[in-house]
């Protein structure tokens, strides 16, 4: 796969004699004095376009990159501010050789030191790009972590040593090197240093899901299998949770990003059922009567009444099911309120003469030969 990001195929040096190296540019400035004057007049206008044009984004990037907007614009001011100046004359240069008809040492240097220039250049622009996303993101104005802020500076180390490499293997596949090998070695290497630190590389990379994705953030309460805990601190190998109970728990962050995580964070509505049976001798108008009675009830304690109603005969009791919402964020305030529903809803029952059932079991004796022996049900009243 070929790396070329130059204008052109890249021109190898081809080293003549001293005397021909030096009389073949001064032959070429006598003869071609002309176009290279207008050559040089028209690079002077390009780099001048060029500065305009970083001026005009820089202003631009500055003034949306204010407050309440930023984001992606805070990134490009970080990143315009990053162009050189002797990358932007290198390129006006490399722009209008090729209409002076130079010589080949001279063509091979100027093609040379652009393709230095430019490699140099967009690594300069990936950095201040990398490096801009991660300083937002590790704000703690704008919600940011504290682990990416612990770890800015060995992701920084990352980002540099693989920039370098890239630039160095780009700089030399644009001078015609074969980089094959180059490339080959560096692949087995990074296989190799994987393999030995794949543990660390495991929490690491884990550890930069949680800081970019933010499936939970610190002080945010959470439950990932081993009951509700909250977030205390975020780090590159484990996080640390303290459990409601009191205890400290520390998982690594692959094993936590392993499970499923279930979030409290941002609550403003939970939902609560209660079931409540009456006994059998509550009447059909009785029982009819009761979704009403929930709804006053549950209305007067300021939750919100969802659905209440009769689901089944159950073996002592007529079951109901009964639905609410408690619109609120604390989970302390929303318990209260629970337990303010159940209370009144208990109460009321009692004031309007419907008796909550419980398990109860009736045996009937008889003699050896079949016969109902006291007490007994009659058909004028309950058993004697």
């Amino acid at each position: 796969m070929s790396l070329m990001i130059a204008l052109a195929p890249p021109v190898p040096f081809r080293f003549d004699t001293p005397s021909e190296m030096l009389d073949l540019p001064t032959h070429w400035v006598a003869e071609n004095w002309t176009a290279i004057l207008l050559a040089a007049s028209f690079g002077a206008v390009i780099f001048l376009l060029f500065e305009g044009l970083r001026w005009i984004a820089l202003a631009l990037a500055r003034h949306f990159s204010k407050p309440p907007r930023g984001g992606a614009f805070t990134i490009l001011r970080r990143v315009v501010q990053k162009t050189s100046h002797i990358f932007l004359a290198v390129a006006a240069v490399r722009l209008v050789i090729t209409y002076t008809e130079p010589p080949h040492h001279v063509f091979a240097t100027v093609h040379f030191v652009f393709t230095i220039a430019a490699v140099l250049q967009a690594a300069r622009w990936l950095r201040a790009a990398i490096f801009g996303f991660m300083e937002r993101q590790a704000d703690p104005s704008l919600g940011g972590n504290e682990a990416l802020a612990n770890a800015s500076g060995l992701i920084g180390a990352l980002v540099n040593g693989a920039l370098i490499v890239v630039a160095l293997v780009v700089i030399l596949d644009n001078l015609g090197v074969n980089v094959t090998g180059l490339i080959a070695g560096l692949g087995i290497g990074g296989i190799a240093i994987g393999l030995a630190a794949q543990g660390i590389f495991s929490d690491l990379f884990a550890s930069l899901s949680i800081i970019f994705d933010r499936p939970f953030r610190v002080g945010e309460t959470i439950d990932f299998g081993k009951g509700a805990a909250v977030v205390e601190r975020i780090g590159l190998k484990s996080t640390r949770l303290r459990a409601v109970t009191g205890e400290r728990l520390i998982v690594s962050n692959a094993q936590l990003l392993g499970k499923e995580i279930v979030s409290y964070a941002g609550i403003t509505r939970r939902r609560f059922t209660f079931t409540i049976g009456l006994i059998y001798q509550t009447t059909p108008e009785q029982a009819a009567s009761l979704p009403d009675i929930v709804r006053a009830v549950v209305e007067g304690e300021g939750a919100q009444f969802v659905r209440a109603g009769f689901t089944g005969f159950g073996p002592s009791s007529l079951d109901f099911e009964i639905q609410f919402d408690v619109l609120d964020s604390d989970m302390n305030a929303v318990q209260v309120k629970r337990h303010g529903v159940g209370i009144a809803l208990f109460r009321r029952l009692q004031e309007v003469g419907l008796s909550l059932a419980y398990p109860t079991q009736t045996t009937f004796t008889a003699d050896p030969e079949g016969r109902m022996i006291m007490p007994y049900p009659t058909g004028n009243g309950p058993a004697r």
